[in-house]
């Protein structure tokens, strides 16, 4: 990590002249670039709406601190360079966005410029909402203005150097950010384009779900997968519904569908952030909305895993062939076929398969929890195992659950398990 602040001290050096020579490209959107508003819908519907569509966003998620007002900012938000923190949404007019217009929440959501020009940083997820069509963006706004304003001043970020400083923003928008609003691809039916709008937009499914470089930059849709650094858990690559590849057809459908309303489904369940999205997010949705993203999302294309040859008698799979019988099977069953949605099953469980063991190991160590959800209103819970199991005890079980039944994957080390251990909770 030292070596890379090195590396952008450097490029900030060399920022001025970049950001010129990035615009005179025709790579840096013009400073005060903003669409034409929409017609305004009628101040119900408007509210009505930009309250779902906020919900589709998971914007509370972020803006709301713990224990703290709806929207009032606030939340820490750890990166790997630094902790940054949710600005105030309500509409008070000293500390949140009380004098703010519709034109300056377009150019927040689509440009990623604050309404006196600041750039904002990554963190907020404008690479992703900048595809949000503007009429969706003022019907946002129009319900934030609805909320009961709260005074409470946004803290500064803490963000190590440069990574805050304007010349490092203006050079990291010039590698990684394009605006630009979503447009149909008339190839395709509605429902394959309203999924691919709400996955790519305001769903920010690739803040998450997409593998980042050493500057945190990730390529423009990607959804291969990508690790959230601070906390250890893995987000899987999502394309042809990778952790339901068991599955076909119809049921395929179905089973995916279930997991994003519900949190558990007939293959697997939600837990770690995932669960907080299904919770605060997604089982609050329409569901020809949860259709259309299910449907996008099992029409990308699968991701490619490592062939892994069936593993050879060994002493750490029949360690954790004991461990399993000991701690996990009645559960899950001597077969692994579970019993979902209670207890997913893990026999053929392609999450379980994923080349990085991050979520598995966190698992028997943090245990798991599904979101109680209106679908799952009684979520059953795994519990942790880090008080009774060693580091290579649980290595041993996620490389024995990873390689029984049919699985195939690679077997995990104490030192790995470790590495997790010392990480923050879910």
């Amino acid at each position: 990590m030292r070596r890379i602040g090195t590396a952008v001290a450097a490029l900030v050096a060399l920022a001025a002249g970049g950001v010129a020579w990035l615009a005179a490209a025709g790579l840096a959107e013009p400073a005060d670039a903003v669409d034409a508003p929409v017609p305004a819908a009628a101040p119900d519907a408007a509210r009505v709406r930009g309250a779902y569509l906020a919900r589709a966003g998971n914007c509370a998620l972020c803006h709301t601190a713990p224990g703290e007002a709806p929207y009032a900012g606030g939340r820490a938000i750890d990166t790997p360079f630094g902790r940054v923190y949710a600005s105030n949404l309500t509409p008070d007019a000293a500390t949140g966005l009380g004098n703010w217009s519709a034109d300056d929440f377009w150019r927040a959501m689509h440009h990623g410029k604050s309404r006196d020009g600041r750039l904002l940083v990554p963190a907020f997820p404008y690479v992703q909402y900048t595809r949000v069509r503007r009429a969706d963006a003022d019907a946002i706004f129009a319900y934030l203005r609805t909320l009961a304003p709260v005074a409470r001043p946004n803290r500064a970020h803490a963000l190590r150097f440069p990574y805050g400083s304007r010349a490092a923003l203006a050079l990291w928008r010039g590698l990684y950010f394009r605006a630009g609003t979503y447009r149909d691809d008339h190839a395709r039916d509605g429902a394959w384009n309203r999924g691919a709008y709400l996955v790519q937009g305001l769903g920010h499914c690739g803040a998450c779900h997409a593998p980042r470089d050493a500057l945190g930059g990730s390529a423009r849709d990607s959804l291969d997968g990508g690790t959230l650094a601070e906390s250890g858990w893995h987000a899987p690559a999502l394309g042809g519904g990778a952790a339901t590849d068991t599955l076909t057809g119809a049921a395929r459908l179905q089973d995916l569908v279930a997991y994003l309303s519900h949190g558990v489904s007939t293959r697997r369940a939600a837990s770690g952030p995932m669960a907080g999205v299904v919770a605060e997010s997604l089982q609050h949705l329409a569901p020809e909305d949860v259709q259309a993203m299910a449907t996008y999302l099992l029409a990308l294309p699968a991701p490619v895993r490592p062939a892994h040859p069936a593993p050879t008698a060994s002493a750490v799979l029949d360690a954790g062939a004991r461990l399993y019988d000991r701690h996990c099977a009645d559960c899950h069953g001597a077969d692994g076929r579970g019993a979902p949605p209670a207890y997913p099953p893990l026999a053929g469980n392609g999450a379980l398969t994923l080349p990085d063991a991050a979520n598995a190991i966190r698992l028997v160590l943090h245990g798991g929890f599904p979101p109680g959800t209106a679908g799952n209103p009684r979520p059953f819970g795994m519990p942790p195992y880090r008080l009774q199991l060693g580091d290579a005890e649980v290595a041993a079980v996620v490389s024995y659950v990873r390689n029984a039944w049919g699985n195939r994957a690679g077997l995990v080390s104490a030192a790995e398990v470790d590495r997790h251990r010392a990480l923050s909770l879910p």
